[in-house]
Formats: structure tokens, C-alpha cells, sequence
């Protein structure tokens, strides 16, 4: 055999096994989309919590208060942080009421660098290794981009995307070290459409999505696909916290209806002990944005006329 022989063989063998490669993939494809089908109909069974222990950012009020007895009730150990100790202490009180004695609370301000690395040393020390951190502390300042201060500014990106950076320093190392844990953070609905008065809000949490998507699947190489370390990431549409009181407007409130803080840390947990990637409350946002994504710009804007749903500056 010639040396033109030998390259047309190669070349030969080279686009069949990339052929077979294509077609394993479609295979693959095809695989996931009917097991996604599937879970739709049957849920993923649920993982159990109960000595875990769990740390919660922003545990002082709202949601972060009800994932923190949520996830006490079903016998974790539950770490509280939050910049306002006076309520962060209601917090721990509130569950030790419920006769729940692993829970405790830190003030902590994870928009600084040094006090996240400080606090979670102590925890460390005092409580034990985190396996849960669930990111759940945010800001939000409803008004244009103009009107907003310098300081408004730095405040959202600190604490609504910065923060994660610290928290995941602070805790990841020892998750990747056991093979074993689990990053909840929270996006928002608005973090995948976008709107008016939400110039800083909105872009914050659309980074929520690519820190969590980047993170999981940089594990994944890095591990060669045993990373047993899992990462959810949920949408959460208007909740009533008190951070958005009268700035919000709903066309459609039985579409487009606020969750109550208590129905938002229910679906939270359940999200993260079924291991979904992705979860948007109400569920039937996620596919939306991913239709609307495919659709022009000019009728994605007339669709949002229509439905009329978002959020008016404050005074």
C-alpha cells in the first residue's frame, strides 16, 4: 500500500468515527430529552437533608428565614447569616422554639470579602463543614438607571453577584475535597427577560445564572464527570419580602400571581433536594424564556405590552 493509499484510508477512518461519533451524540441527545419528559410525569425522588448542615444567606427575614426553618424541620443543621443580627437572632430563636436545637447565627455582611472568610472560619470551627450553601441574600433598588446613586450601584453588584465569589471561596474547597455538597442560588425571573427599573437588578441575576452554570460544568471537566457536587439554580418571580412593596404591576395576578416567602422556600428546597439544575417558580417561566428567546425582538416587545407585568419606579 502507497503512502496516497495509507491517507485515504485514514481520512476514511476518520470521518467514520466521526460519523459515529454524530450519531452517539443525536442518540445521547434524543436519551436526555425523553428522560426530561419522563421526570416531568415522575419527579426525581427526594434526597434527604437530615444532617446536612445548611447555610443561609440573608436567614434574617423573607425567604431566607422560611428556608431556614424549612430545612431545621427536616433535621439539618442550619447555619444563619445575615447582616442584621437583631433579626437573624428572631431567626435561630423562631427554630429553637420548634424544638430544633442545630441551628446558629452569624451577623455577616457578604458584601465584605474579609468578614465572609472571617465567619466562615468560625463556622467551621464551631459548627462543622458546610454541604449545603444556599445564596439567598439580595438587594434590589426599583428605579431608572439614571436616578440610581453610584452607591445603589456597587450596593446590587456587591452583594447580588459579588457575594456569591466569597461564599463559594469560603466553601466550595471542602465540598470538592469530599466529593460532596450542594450550592443553591437565587436568580429571578427578571434575571431572564430583563426590564424597565431594573437596569442593575436584572443584569445581577442573569449573573447568578452564569457563575452557577460556569461553576458546575468547570467541576465537571475538572473531575472528568465524577463530581458528585450539585448545583441549583431557581427563578423566582415577585415575592412578597418587603424589599418590593408597592412598585409592582400585574395585568394577569392569576398568571403572574406574588408568592408568599413560605410557598417560595417550599419550592427552594424541593428544587435542591431533587438535584434540579434549574428551577423557575412557577415552573412554566424557564420554558418560556427559552421560546422567547427564539422569537423576534419586535414581538417579544409586543407580548410584553400585552401582558403588561413588571415594575414602576419608587418615589
Amino acid at each position: 500500500m502507497n503512502s496516497n493509499d495509507e491517507t485515504i484510508v485514514i481520512k476514511t477512518y476518520n470521518v467514520l468515527l466521526l460519523l459515529a461519533e454524530l450519531l452517539f451524540l443525536i442518540l445521547k441527545v434524543v436519551y436526555y430529552i425523553c428522560e426530561d419528559m419522563y421526570r416531568l410525569i415522575v419527579p426525581t425522588k427526594k434526597k434527604s437533608v437530615a444532617g446536612e448542615i445548611v447555610l443561609i444567606t440573608g436567614a434574617g427575614h423573607g425567604i431566607g428565614k422560611e428556608l431556614a426553618i424549612g430545612y431545621a424541620s427536616l433535621g439539618a443543621t442550619v447555619v444563619c447569616w445575615d447582616i442584621n443580627e437583631e433579626t437573624n437572632n428572631e431567626t435561630m430563636n423562631d427554630i429553637k422554639r420548634m424544638g430544633r436545637d442545630s441551628v446558629y447565627a452569624y451577623r455577616c455582611n457578604v458584601a465584605d470579602r474579609e468578614e465572609v472568610f472571617r465567619v466562615a472560619e468560625k463556622v467551621k470551627k464551631e459548627v462543622g463543614d458546610v454541604t449545603i450553601l444556599v445564596n439567598n441574600a439580595g438587594i434590589v433598588f426599583i428605579k431608572s438607571f439614571m436616578n440610581q446613586s453610584l452607591d445603589e450601584i456597587a450596593q446590587v453588584i456587591d452583594v447580588n453577584v459579588t457575594a456569591h465569589y466569597w461564599t463559594l471561596k469560603a466553601f466550595l474547597p471542602n465540598m470538592i475535597e469530599k466529593n460532596h455538597g450542594h450550592v443553591v442560588a437565587l436568580s429571578s425571573i427578571a434575571g431572564l427577560f430583563g426590564g424597565s427599573y431594573g437596569t442593575v437588578y436584572c443584569p445581577s441575576k442573569f449573573a447568578v445564572k452564569a457563575i452557577m452554570e460556569s461553576m458546575s460544568e468547570e467541576l465537571r471537566e475538572l473531575s472528568n464527570g465524577k463530581c458528585s457536587i450539585n448545583f441549583t439554580t431557581v427563578y423566582l418571580t415577585f415575592v412578597r419580602t418587603g424589599l418590593v412593596k408597592k412598585n409592582i404591576k400585574i395585568r394577569f395576578p392569576r398568571l403572574m400571581r406574588e408568592l408568599q416567602p413560605q410557598e417560595a422556600a417550599s419550592s427552594i428546597i424541593d428544587a435542591q433536594r431533587r438535584n434540579y439544575r434549574n428551577k423557575s417558580i412557577p415552573s412554566f417561566w424557564l420554558p418560556m424564556s427559552k421560546i422567547g428567546r427564539h422569537l423576534p425582538d419586535k414581538a417579544l416587545e409586543c407580548i410584553r405590552d400585552f401582558a403588561d407585568f413588571g415594575a414602576y419606579e419608587e418615589d
